[in-house]
């Protein structure tokens, strides 16, 4: 039995990739059938989604698990509890919420089916548009420094490229626990957005001596790196970890060369982080801290720009292309 609105007589619009590849092959479809909802799951009515790179992989055919041709991108969205599955005990219709990680169904839509464990609740002081940046910046930005970090009060962190959504996911919840903060971005308006989140101090990296000058006072190494583009910077952040320092891979694009004596005598450790390779249990950890962190206040996201629907490609051009990262892209499904 399914409690709350019935989908049979239902449609929407959708976002809908018809083969990988350009922009223009993602268009904008009518009347599309409302997804069908299974015992432990939740339909959402969807006025919010967020844009992240993965979802361009998926669009490309880089990724590891792809989606059957047709189908709606999108892993993070907010919007109002329409209806629940008899086995799914957590919500109520009306209940408002962000969702993330779709299994068969993307957010680029005004409904998504969700299974519960991906839905979390949204409060008031947040608006959808900042529930649909919360998923996969600030569970990322959690998994990468709490769990695979195993930072604590009062370490030193690195944030490369802090500037952007999972950046300044991590800046907050480091200043949130107690951390000491550098962040780096790449114009003068991240830098300032940087130092607005809490950082203590920020560096540009396009500019060409600013890891010399990271380099220049032993005595400020790190505890805990986290690096969005190891492919040019993880040479370099072999020599800024502090002894027993840990770096860890959010984000690359391609190969890079390294000198491994650099992690021996200091004993080291360069570290793989992935959200989707979460077991249950991390999963559902991250979500309650999350939560507790939307409450307490050190969850505020920054939107940087929100696209109409049918603007949904260019969001995703923007989100891989964009000169300077300053938050998050949303697009808005509706109104």
């Amino acid at each position: 039995m399914i409690s709350g609105s019935r989908m049979s007589s239902r449609a929407m619009r959708a976002v809908y990739v018809r083969k990988f590849g350009a922009v223009d092959q993602m268009k904008v479809e009518e009347n599309v059938a409302v997804p069908k909802l299974e015992d432990k799951q939740v339909l959402v009515k969807l006025y919010a989604s967020g844009v992240n790179p993965v979802d361009t992989y998926i669009r490309s055919g880089q990724y590891g698990k792809l989606p059957t041709i047709p189908y709606v991108p999108g892993k993070d969205g907010a919007g109002l509890v329409d209806a629940v599955g008899s086995g799914a005990t957590r919500f109520k219709v009306g209940d408002r919420v962000f969702c993330s990680q779709t299994v068969r169904y993307g957010t680029l839509a005004e409904f998504t089916a969700m299974d519960e464990d991906h839905v979390f609740p949204l409060a008031d002081s947040l608006d959808f548009a900042q529930g649909a940046a919360i998923g996969i910046p600030y569970f990322t930005a959690y998994k990468a420094l709490l769990l695979k970090g195993r930072a604590k009060k009062g370490d030193r962190v690195l944030v490369h490229g802090a500037s952007g959504s999972v950046g300044l996911a991590a800046v907050q919840l480091a200043k949130a626990y107690g951390m000491t903060v550098v962040g780096t971005a790449g114009t003068a308006e991240g830098l300032e957005l940087v130092s607005s989140q809490g950082a203590d101090a920020v560096y540009n990296h396009r500019d060409s001596s600013y890891m010399d000058k990271l380099k220049k006072n032993p005595e400020t190494k790190f505890d805990v790196i986290l690096e969005m583009l190891s492919n040019v910077n993880l040479g370099h952040d072999l020599e800024l970890m502090k002894p027993k320092g840990r770096t860890i891979i959010i984000g690359c694009r391609g190969p890079v060369t390294i000198n491994p004596r650099d992690m021996m005598g200091p004993e080291t450790e360069v570290i793989g982080c992935a959200l989707f390779s979460s077991t249950p249990e991390e999963w559902n950890l991250i979500g309650e801290r999350v939560a507790e962190g939307i409450s307490s206040g050190w969850v505020k996201p920054v939107i940087n720009k929100i696209y109409d629907l049918h603007k949904a490609g260019e969001a995703h051009h923007d989100v891989i292309h964009s000169t300077g990262a300053k938050g998050k892209l949303v697009v808005r499904v509706q109104e």
